[in-house]
């Protein structure tokens, strides 16, 4: 009888060696389709069938380009070969919330430099509300948050009341000063969110398509400054719960990390498309008159086409 048992674990430890042995093989297969590196001659392949879909579509997109009841700037990237599509992309739209993009890179830049310790406590005070998108207007006065739940909140929740803080914890000055670190010549932060009464009088904060596609290819690059800001910055636009524009028709297992942004007659979103063919970039700034609606779904489906598109 021992030797039946030990002849039935010998095929039983067999049988899991041999299991075991193609898990690991199947994972390696994996890790190497997905790490795969274009060669100079795939690269060119791929952007030659991209360039080719989009030359044979373009009278489409023009078209809705053109059917828009008001002002676009777009920009595409294709991460992986380089290929571009660009509207209108250096025209100043005004930001709206798409200027917490860089203010969220600012913070994490403050935190490095020792200006910003993302476990200080902020106590909600009267003074701090304003209207708009967020979820601290529904919180009690006298509650803290940590800079670090501000911080996501401002991002993900497109919190004003959040940014607005931030922006008094970090100064115009130095916020504009990262802004030119950045590179970013016309995006300009002149006021604060929901201040109405400083767009009346003209004041206003601004971006281009082009600038905020730049910023976010030097986070998906690691150079957004260093590896550790730009995968913070990252991580953070990863968790966007505002998803009715560039993911409205999207398969809902593609990662979008994007912020958009939403104002009287400015309707925007931008963001990185991560998919098993390649990731890109893709900026839309609307300047509409006929209501968000519209402008949304028109950043929606502008999004789709581009990805199929780039999806094969």
């Amino acid at each position: 009888m021992r030797v039946k048992n030990e002849t039935r674990t010998s095929r039983f430890d067999w049988l899991m060696m041999a299991v075991l042995s193609l898990l690991i093989a199947l994972v390696a297969v994996e890790a190497s389709a997905s790490s795969k590196v274009l060669t100079p001659e795939e690269r060119l392949s791929l952007n030659g069938h991209r360039q080719r879909r989009w030359e044979a579509n373009s009278a489409d997109i023009l078209k809705r380009i053109s059917n828009l009841r008001g002002e676009a700037g777009i920009v595409v990237e294709d991460l992986e070969t380089g290929w571009t599509f660009i509207h209108n992309e250096d025209q100043p739209f005004p930001a709206a919330s798409l200027v917490k993009i860089p203010i969220l890179v600012t913070c994490f830049k403050a935190v490095e430099e020792g200006r910003l310790d993302l476990s200080e406590k902020h106590v909600l005070r009267r003074e701090d509300r304003v209207g708009g998108s967020g979820i601290l207007r529904r919180m009690r006065n006298g509650r803290s948050f940590t800079y670090s739940q501000l911080i996501d909140y401002m991002v993900t929740e497109s919190d004003n009341i959040a940014c607005n803080i931030l922006i008094d914890r970090l100064g115009f000055d130095y916020i504009n000063q990262v802004f030119e670190e950045l590179g970013l010549e016309k995006t300009r932060l002149n006021r604060k969110m929901i201040d109405f009464a400083a767009r009346d009088q003209g004041i206003e904060n601004y971006t281009t398509a082009a600038e905020m596609t730049g910023l976010l290819d030097r986070i998906y690059h690691h150079r957004c400054f260093n590896a550790e800001i730009s995968e913070r910055c990252l991580a953070v636009l990863k968790r966007q719960k505002i998803n009715d524009r560039l993911p409205r028709y999207l398969p809902k297992e593609v990662t979008v990390a994007h912020k958009t942004g939403l104002e009287k007659e400015v309707c925007h979103d931008a963001g990185i498309v991560f998919t098993p063919s390649g990731d890109y970039i893709i900026t839309v700034l609307v300047h509409t008159w006929i209501g968000p609606g519209s402008a949304k779904i028109f950043i929606g489906r502008l999004s789709s086409y581009f990805y199929e598109i780039f999806k094969t």
